[in-house]
């Protein structure tokens, strides 16, 4: 009877022992299952998994908004002959340009698209699918400059347009498509026949002081500057005071120039030159709300239609 209550006493301990274990290696695997539905979620074209297997979704990372409201496309014939830098904007968040040469010679435009990276074997200017269709025709392969970097020579229709574009991975060799609209709005003023934009003595504004309205567009959408903006005139020119939502900027740049804030009221506050009115002008503003100082490409438009005494 001791004998059969032993081993009875045996077997429960073994099965106790065999449902921890069970229980356990369900929980590890849920926890493993979670993981990789996590993973999976967050993938992009540049993932680090080496796996071989043909990925049963054709992931992208996530898409920007490209371009402003209203833009106006702009030909080579508007610019001056000359090759200037330009900003991009893309709508994948992993197609990181480090820099952009623009090249007009007054009847077309081309670009080098500068990437510090190998992630791309080579570019299509059109959709994914055309690039898919089109086999080799049409791509276009990069140099490398003397830094090391990925260097692109890409046709550019117009500025202030959505380009399509699709980027061949060159760990996937998949294609992978974005848009691209080369800004108008962040050349200098000098690379246009035309003014674009009235000024302080077009307006023919007296000296004195006067406010403005004024919209910032750029960044996380976050930010803000309080408007109207106080206006100053003086001999023809123009400059306002600029007043961020925080105290978190410690540097400008307006014109080619940097400026210094003053704090005032726990806001930032600069006075830079207003280059022109009724367009984007740009502008870079450095936040030092992150981890580190973050130079961020910003517009300021300044419509002159709200201008008051």
């Amino acid at each position: 009877m001791k004998k059969t209550i032993i081993a009875l006493s045996l077997l429960t301990a073994l099965a106790l022992a065999s449902c921890s274990s069970e229980s356990s290696g369900s929980e590890q695997s849920t926890t493993q299952s979670a993981t990789v539905e996590t993973t999976a979620e967050e993938s992009t074209e540049a993932s680090v998994s080496d796996t071989t297997e043909p990925s049963a979704e054709h992931a992208t990372a996530p898409q920007n908004e490209v371009g402003y409201e209203g833009m106006t496309e702009v030909k080579a014939e508007a610019l001056n002959i000359g090759n200037y830098m330009v900003n991009v904007d893309s709508s994948s968040s992993m197609f990181k340009i480090a820099k952009c040469i623009l090249h007009a010679d007054g009847e077309s435009m081309n670009a080098d698209i500068i990437i510090d990276s190998k992630s791309y074997d080579a570019l299509f200017m059109g959709t994914e699918d055309e690039a898919n269709a089109s086999g080799e025709e049409g791509r276009i392969t990069y140099t490398e400059n003397e830094a090391g970097q990925s260097v692109f020579n890409v046709p550019v229709e117009a500025l202030d347009k959505e380009i399509q574009c699709a980027a061949l991975s060159a760990k996937k060799q998949e294609w992978y498509g974005r848009t691209l609209v080369f800004r108008a709005d962040s050349l200098p003023d000098t690379a246009f026949k035309e003014p674009r934009y009235a000024t302080a003595a077009s307006l023919k504004l007296e000296d004195g002081e006067y406010t403005v309205e004024v919209k910032l567009e750029g960044g996380s959408g976050k930010a803000s500057v309080e408007s109207p903006a106080k206006l100053t005139v003086k001999g023809g020119k123009a400059t306002a005071e600029i007043k961020w939502s925080s105290d978190k900027y410690d540097k400008m740049e307006a014109a080619y120039l940097e400026y210094a804030p003053e704090m005032i009221d726990g806001h930032s506050v600069f006075e830079i030159p207003v280059t022109g009115f009724d367009y984007r002008m740009p502008v870079k503003a450095e936040t030092t709300a992150m981890s580190e100082p973050h130079m961020i490409d910003y517009t300021l438009y300044f419509d002159s239609s709200t201008i008051k005494k």
